[in-house]
């Protein structure tokens, strides 16, 4: 069994997700997001979806983006 990098569950389903040159192991989707995914820098919520890019930061939403950096973006309709 494997032990999952984010809630060190030992588990027999475990999975291992390989990004950025670097191999993680866990047990759910859920802590895969914990970890990996990126945080938005204006509100700090957990991006799941595409969200924002500007300049190389990363936000949720257009909102969060025009209010961080004054980039004028748009959610996707």
């Amino acid at each position: 069994m494997a032990v999952c990098e984010t809630c060190g569950n030992d588990y027999e389903m475990a999975f291992e997700i390989r990004a950025q040159g670097a191999t993680h192991t866990f047990d759910s989707f859920e802590c895969a997001i914990h970890k990996l995914a990126p945080r938005c820098e204006h509100c700090g919520v957990t991006i799941i979806g595409h969200g924002h890019q500007v300049e190389g930061s990363f936000y949720c939403c257009a909102h969060c983006a025009s209010a961080a950096s004054g980039a004028s973006t748009v959610d996707h309709a």
